[in-house]
C-alpha cells in the first residue's frame, strides 16, 4: 500500500491547485485507506497500474456506505488530462461500486471546478448546494455543489 500512497501523493501534488486547499496530506490518505469501506484506484499513463515504466497519472478514492458510494477524490496530472483517464476511472468506480451494492454514486466539489464537465458527461447531476462550504487557505469561502449518479440496477452484479 505504501507504493500506492506514494503514487497518490505525487499525483495529488501535481493535480490540485494549492489556492483552493483541496489536497489531502499523507496522513489523511493513509487513514482513509485503512478503513475497510474506503476504496481506491491508481492508474498510469496507459490506464493500467503504474510501474517503473508507467508512472502514476491519476487516482481516485471513494467510500462505500449503505447503497451509496461517495467519490472522495479524483485527480489526473495536468499534462495528461483530456486523454480519457478520468472517465475511465469513473467507469471503474461505477462498476466496482455496483458490485459492492451501491445504487447511487455521490460527489461534492467546489463550485466552478472545471471537473464538472467530466462529471456531467459521465451522467452525474446536481442535487444541491452548500453555501460557503469550502474555505481557501487565505480564508475565502466557496460554495459546494453535490452531485449524484444513479447506478443501473443490476442485482446480479452485486456481491452477496
Amino acid at each position: 500500500m505504501n507504493d500506492d500512497v506514494d503514487h497518490i501523493m505525487a499525483v495529488m501534488s501535481a493535480a490540485f491547485d494549492p489556492a483552493f486547499g483541496e489536497a489531502w496530506n499523507r496522513r489523511q490518505v493513509e487513514d482513509a485507506l485503512t478503513i475497510g469501506n474506503c476504496h481506491y484506484d491508481v492508474v498510469g499513463v496507459d490506464g493500467l497500474a503504474p510501474d517503473e515504466g508507467n508512472p502514476a497519472a491519476g487516482f481516485r478514492m471513494s467510500r462505500m456506505g449503505f447503497e451509496e458510494e461517495e467519490l472522495l477524490l479524483i485527480a489526473v496530472v495536468p499534462n495528461l488530462r483530456g486523454r480519457g483517464l478520468g472517465l475511465a476511472m469513473l467507469e471503474t468506480l461505477r462498476s466496482d461500486a455496483e458490485k459492492r451494492g451501491a445504487r447511487r454514486l455521490l460527489l461534492e466539489m467546489r463550485k466552478g471546478n472545471p471537473a464538472e464537465s467530466l462529471y456531467r458527461s459521465f451522467g452525474f447531476y446536481s442535487i444541491g448546494e452548500r453555501r460557503e462550504y469550502y474555505r481557501t487557505p487565505v480564508g475565502d469561502r466557496i460554495d459546494a455543489v453535490t452531485f449524484a449518479y444513479d447506478v443501473p440496477n443490476d442485482t446480479s452484479a452485486q456481491v452477496q
